[in-house]
């Protein structure tokens, strides 16, 4: 299952499926909802029971979610989470222990700061760590992987001119609960 988009014709997230290792490729899309989002770059993340989550970006200025109960075969609509977004990308990971972490920028405007999130159920987010916070400079499109050592890596560009790379043990995070979106510094 990869989360996959276009964004010729308006921006629309969807979810190609291979069960040949590539041979072959299936495309599912979400539910429509009641009020269309305009959405692209889902991430996915895995919970118990065969139920999946995207996670990505929108132009709404928040980050888009939708469900799947059957492992990816249908999905839910896509909705708007409290977690702010300022058309940026984002990358999550579902982490050896079960919680979900997130990293994005968590501000409506502009691409600063970074941050980590993390959750138990992919619904109640607290904050975790800042990784930049530059008024005016840009970090954005990361990526986050957790490896075999268990601990976790995200790359992102660093003011459009260089890759940064930062390592965490998400057994150390400090947690924060996020308040109306508020972040905590």
């Amino acid at each position: 299952m990869c989360g996959s988009s276009t964004e010729d014709g308006g921006w629309r997230v969807h979810f190609e499926f291979t069960p040949d290792l590539g041979r072959t490729w299936q495309i599912i899309r979400p539910a429509e909802g009641a009020s269309p989002i305009r959405a692209i770059q889902p991430s996915l993340l895995f919970h118990e029971n065969n139920r999946l989550q995207a996670l990505g970006r929108t132009d709404k200025g928040r980050v888009f979610a939708a469900w799947s109960e059957d492992n990816g075969k249908s999905w839910g609509p896509l909705y708007l989470t409290d977690l702010p977004n300022p058309n940026s990308g984002i990358d999550a990971v579902t982490l050896r222990d079960s919680r979900q972490l997130l990293v994005y920028n968590h501000t409506t405007t502009g691409r600063s700061p970074l941050n980590v999130a993390v959750s138990d159920d992919g619904k109640a987010w607290k904050s975790a760590l800042v990784l930049e916070d530059s008024p005016g400079q840009e970090f954005s499109y990361p990526a986050v992987i957790q490896t075999r050592d268990g601990l976790v890596h995200i790359v992102y560009t660093w003011h459009r001119q260089r890759i940064k790379h930062a390592v965490l043990d998400p057994a150390r995070l400090e947690l924060r609960a996020l308040s109306n979106g508020a972040w905590p510094r």
